[in-house]
């Protein structure tokens, strides 16, 4: 392998450091060690271009460690057991990882893609279904996770929510998973309903699912957690033991668009179809997502599916609609999440941002009635 280098790779990798990596100084330092050094961000030329993103080295790194690899680096690592503070040493310390574990690094990352299954954003899920379902009329629904990981999104009613000024808790006060959300700006879900929508299927579609019943495929999503954050550890742990209870199907298609059509055509009358995805366009080809997103709107307008997506700011479901007001939220720091909501209107689909959010769903503003 060459050790060239993109500009490309290396600006993003920049990027990720400056702005997404607030909550985790360790990254921080790793990417910048990867972009002094070729022989690091090199590593990356294996990858499928829309993927060379420096979550995706990172992760591989941390699964290295998890899975074991014995090497100075892993006392930087709380996840597994680390509580070394970034030093002089770390820079040095990460180059001799790589280089040492080049081979096994080259073989993840040729293969492995970014699968940031995080249950966290959960807690704007179930109350924008709870807020679709009462608009719309429907008290059944049927939820289709694209890009789906390990589906851990279809147990969104099997959670709880602290909100910490309101409580939400569709799947008991005693379920297992916690999930902890702080509210911003003014507004809040309203608690009192009404109406609890019952989730009466559940599928979720991927390129490349993860088998929630394949330790070394769990594995790999404890590697895309951050390796400070315990509590995001933890109720990974928890979800994945739901998912293995439930066993929801995931299925693996090579072309994730054209299987929503079939599936929304499957749906019968008085249960209404919700279409989600979560930081899943983002690794889409410009020309693929330009696609996606014309065709979902579509199936919208022709079948009245409601359509959620959660993506990065940058990605645009409708250009004609009215940018939401972020400044509340981009008052907590870091990159936000607009919870775009499309469902059909009168001769064309409406969409509009019904909240925003962390990306992992650490904290909501939510933005309707």
């Amino acid at each position: 392998m060459n050790n060239n280098t993109d500009p490309v790779v290396t600006a993003a990798f920049e990027r990720f450091a400056d702005k997404e990596c607030g909550d985790e100084p360790l990254y921080a330092a790793l990417c910048r060690v990867a972009v002094a050094e070729p022989v690091v961000l090199s590593l990356m030329n294996v990858a499928p271009r829309e993927q060379r993103r420096a979550n995706l080295l990172l992760a591989a790194v941390h699964y290295l460690l998890l899975s074991g690899v014995k090497h100075p680096l892993a006392a930087y690592y709380p996840s597994v057991g680390g509580s070394r503070g970034i030093d002089s040493a770390l820079h040095g310390c990460f180059v001799d990882f790589c280089s040492s574990q080049r081979t096994a690094l080259v073989d993840l990352i040729a293969v492995r893609t970014t699968q940031t299954n995080e249950a966290g954003r959960c807690a704007v899920l179930w109350p924008v279904l709870q807020w679709i379902a009462k608009r719309r009329g429907f008290e059944r629904i049927a939820l289709l996770d694209f890009g789906c990981s390990a589906g851990l999104n279809l147990g969104v009613d099997r959670y709880r929510y602290d909100y910490g000024r309101m409580h939400l808790a569709p799947g008991g006060r005693d379920a297992s998973v916690l999930v902890s959300c702080k509210l911003v700006g003014p507004a809040a879900p309203r608690a009192d309903l009404g109406l609890r929508p019952r989730i009466e299927r559940r599928l979720g579609i991927d390129v490349d699912p993860i088998d929630v019943r394949d330790d070394k495929a769990s594995r790999w999503l404890q590697a895309c957690v951050w390796p400070f954050d315990a509590l995001r550890r933890e109720r990974l742990q928890g979800a994945l033991r739901i998912a293995r209870d439930h066993g929801w199907p995931v299925q693996r298609h090579a072309d994730c668009s054209l299987a929503v059509e079939p599936w929304v055509r499957g749906i019968e009358p008085g249960v209404l179809p919700v279409l989600l995805n979560s930081w899943v366009l983002t690794y889409l080809t410009r020309d693929a997502r330009e696609a996606h997103i014309a065709r979902m709107r579509q199936l919208v307008q022709q079948h009245g599916m409601a359509w959620i997506s959660a993506e990065s700011s940058e990605i645009v479901i409708d250009p004609q609609m009215a940018p939401p007001d972020e400044r509340i939220a981009m008052a907590q720091g870091g990159t936000s999440t607009p919870w775009t909501l499309t469902m059909p209107g009168d001769g064309r689909t409406h969409s509009q941002v019904v909240a925003i959010s962390h990306p992992h769903g650490k904290w909501m503003q939510w933005l309707v009635d």
